[in-house]
């Protein structure tokens, strides 16, 4: 992973995005944990992972890589072996997120075009073991990222920042292995969620011609379809997270099909006069703020969700007026 733009605009935009991304996320997983937001426990699990891997995104990838490599470029940070394990907990960080919003998207999918697989994938113990499987995949995925730097220089015997080998751009193998990570994340991802929520608009629309048949003329104007109620707050919900998704990593996708089709090269240097490197840096801020957007969507689309993210605040606010009176 190549180092982070120094400039005005970068150095106020990550430690921002930190600043916001973390508590937001630890609030997700607070709230989504106590299981009072009035969704079933499956996706309740897949919530709670996604949010806790946008918080290792938050950690390793703004505040150790981004802000460390802006403000601390001195300090221990800045070694090579910091460096290189950092570029490892990044990556593994971005894929268990990104294939976690994969896998709760088939779980959605699943749950409502596929009845029958449902009662047998649609299940606690099932999303337990995805989540785990999808978070130690990713971390063995990218261990060899580990082996791809060299110092840039040595001072005093400690070897500082971290420099792509020469062999990354001319071995088969090394080829081999960006070109898998490249598709892996967030290529596929992006067309596999793409390809899902199509599949999942065309069948609620056929269910929902074939459920209005059905029920003819018993419907009144104010009648209630509580299944439907049910199932309209889980689709709003997958498709805000789906739609979220797409949106901030789409100039990613488009930037590193570009690339290899154009057979340009990215930049690991800083020129903000040219409109590639500029547009480099866009697609990796976009990339980051998708890690602390689902917050805002659970807020938005789920009322209980909301009711416990205020009570959460007025929590303190309560305890400390209290202290007060005491």
């Amino acid at each position: 992973m190549h180092g982070p733009a120094i400039g005005p605009v970068y150095a106020i935009y990550y430690p921002v995005l930190a600043a916001v991304g973390t508590p937001l996320n630890l609030v997700a997983i607070f709230i989504l944990s106590r299981g009072k937001c009035g969704l079933s426990i499956c996706i309740t699990h897949y919530l709670v992972g996604m949010a806790a891997t946008d918080l290792l995104v938050i950690v390793s990838a703004v505040i150790l890589n981004r802000i460390g490599g802006i403000y601390f470029r001195d300090s221990w940070v800045s070694t090579t072996p910091a460096c290189s394990l950092s570029t490892v907990l990044v990556y593994t960080a971005r894929d268990s997120s990104v294939w976690l919003t994969v896998a709760f998207t088939f779980d959605r999918f699943v749950a409502i075009c596929c009845l029958e697989l449902k009662t047998r994938y649609c299940t606690v113990k099932t999303a337990a073991v995805v989540i785990a499987a999808v978070c130690v995949l990713s971390c063995l995925k990218n261990i060899p990222f580990y082996f791809t730097y060299q110092p840039l220089y040595v001072v005093n015997r400690v070897p500082w920042f971290c420099d792509i080998k020469l062999s990354y751009y001319t071995s088969p193998v090394w080829k081999a292995y960006d070109w898998l990570d490249r598709i892996l994340t967030p290529c596929l991802p992006f067309f596999l969620i793409l390809l899902l929520n199509v599949l999942t608009v065309r069948h609620i629309i056929a269910a929902n011609r074939a459920r209005r048949g059905l029920r003819g003329n018993r419907d009144s104007e104010n009648h209630r379809d509580v299944e439907m109620e049910n199932r309209r707050k889980s689709i709003i919900l997958l498709f805000a997270i789906s739609l979220s998704f797409l949106l901030l990593w789409i100039t990613y996708v488009v930037h590193f099909l570009y690339v290899r089709i154009i057979g340009d090269s990215y930049f690991t240097g800083f020129n903000f006069n040219d409109q590639r490197f500029v547009l480099q840096e866009s697609t990796n801020m976009l990339q980051l703020l998708s890690s602390c957007t689902n917050t805002f969507i659970y807020a938005v689309t789920q009322t209980n969700f909301r009711e416990e993210l205020k009570n959460a605040v007025k929590y303190p606010l309560t305890f400390v007026a209290n202290c007060f009176k005491q």
